[in-house]
């Protein structure tokens, strides 16, 4: 039987009290040619057994990357996540909590709302961090609409080895909020030199260390050239643990850092949920978008907490929200700080080394096969080869041999014919020696 909780009458009473003469002219603003005039393309309804073998009939058809030689990266990594996290965070305090609307009533939440800003500040070496985002890709998107508004100019160049997704969704903000984007071509290489571009109308110029590709560069002298003409630098980071081992964003002159900090404490999961990281030079705080957890004292002199900025669209006036879109992803953020707390710094410096060791090993096995070429001189745990096929059938192969190779370039360039036979690759702590044979084995067997 199929539930339904409203009779016609209901239905009818509903439509009467909100003007609308049917259930269609709710839709009336969706173009015709967007409904479906018949039923969704499902199975009919199911008892709960049914659609438990179903759905695992379909997830037997994956290959997990808890279950392989898993080398896959391109903006989400792997690590190792201690037990202890997934424990504390599935407390009933922290489970079943949202944004602290009412801050004297949530001390606990803003308490590691505070400690996860000052880790972030800490490894991006910035001075201040708002309380998380909803990921990194909209983090760059707010970025970019925050240059705008301390520039008050409309111009934004990326960088050719910004995350295409990064990209993507800053253009579409782009295209709504009214600014333009001058983006430059994908960049395998790591040539582009974007400091001749830079003019009177440019806001900023949005860069990623370590880049898509892999490759680690200083961004100090672009930092100087985005200040003598007035624009500002923002460094991308999708890899949270290379801050760990990579010169800091802030080191290098950056003014806005904007990052994903899924890496740390939060597992692949499907691809989400993650947690944006955001951090910007003390001058530039009021333009920051999220919110802010300060510490302060009460009237007995304790230590306590408080909301210090909120200056989004549901705590103050749309028009002067400095962002409608950004959330305070509350729940992956504690993950972050309690797994950033466990590591400490030594253990977070270590926790980055091993990444970069086994990145070593793996760039020489790989580049030894005869016709793959590595095309870093410089990487962190991540970086791109250059194989003597189309890089995708090479990657089913192998899946088809239980390693996950990494990711095809042509999987986000799919129409631009130099990128078939490239192939990103990443190594992170959960790597073994036997993975790497296995990956530098299967693969020297496929190519032959």
């Amino acid at each position: 039987m199929r539930y339904l909780p409203l009779t016609d009458d209901d239905r009818a009473a509903m439509l009467a009290a909100i003007g609308a003469d049917s259930i269609d002219a709710l839709f009336r603003d969706v173009p015709r040619a967007a409904r479906l005039d018949r039923p969704v393309d499902l199975p009919r309804a199911m008892g709960e057994i049914e659609v438990e073998r179903a759905l695992s009939r379909m997830a037997a058809k994956n290959l997990a990357a808890g279950s392989a030689a898993s080398f896959l990266g391109a903006g989400v990594y792997r690590h190792h996540v201690p037990a202890a996290v997934d424990h504390l965070i599935q407390r009933g305090e922290f489970l079943t909590s949202y944004t602290p609307y009412q801050p004297e009533v949530s001390q606990g939440t803003l308490q590691a709302l505070f400690e996860f800003q000052t880790q972030v500040a800490l490894i991006t070496g910035m001075d201040v961090a708002n309380a998380s985002m909803y990921d990194g890709a909209t983090a760059c998107a707010e970025a970019v609409m925050m240059a705008n508004r301390v520039t008050r100019r409309a111009k934004a160049i990326l960088a050719g080895d910004l995350h295409p997704h990064y990209r993507e969704t800053t253009e579409t903000h782009a295209r709504f909020a009214g600014f333009e984007i001058m983006a430059r071509d994908p960049d395998p290489l790591a040539r582009d030199d974007l400091a001749p571009l830079i003019d009177g109308d440019t806001a900023c110029v949005v860069v990623q260390n370590p880049g898509f590709f892999g490759h680690v560069r200083d961004f100090s002298a672009l930092a100087e050239a985005c200040h003598q003409a007035g624009a500002l630098l923002i460094v991308v980071v999708t890899e949270a643990v290379s801050l760990g081992l990579v010169t800091s964003p802030g080191e290098m002159g950056a003014d806005i850092v904007a990052a994903e900090g899924q890496s740390i404490g939060n597992p692949l999961t499907f691809g989400g949920p993650h947690v944006g990281l955001f951090a910007t030079r003390e001058k530039f705080v009021r333009q920051m978008p999220g919110r802010l957890a300060g510490q302060t004292v009460d009237v007995e002199g304790r230590r306590g907490w408080v909301l210090t900025l909120s200056t989004r669209e549901q705590h103050i006036r749309r028009e002067k929200a400095t962002s409608n879109i950004c959330t305070n992803s509350g729940l992956c953020a504690l993950a972050f700080t309690i797994h950033m707390a466990l590591l400490g710094e030594a253990g977070f410096t270590r926790l980055a080394e091993i990444n970069h060791a086994h990145a070593a090993i793996l760039a020489e096995r790989l580049a030894s096969l005869p016709g793959v070429t590595l095309l870093n001189d410089t990487f962190f745990n991540e970086l791109t080869l250059r194989l003597p096929r189309p890089a995708a059938p090479v990657v089913d192969a192998l899946a088809q041999r239980g390693v996950l190779a990494g990711v095809p370039a042509s999987r986000f360039w799919p129409k631009r014919k130099e990128m078939a036979e490239l192939l990103i690759v990443a190594a992170t702590e959960t790597n073994t020696e036997a993975d790497v044979a296995a990956f530098a084995r299967s693969l020297g067997e496929v190519l032959r």
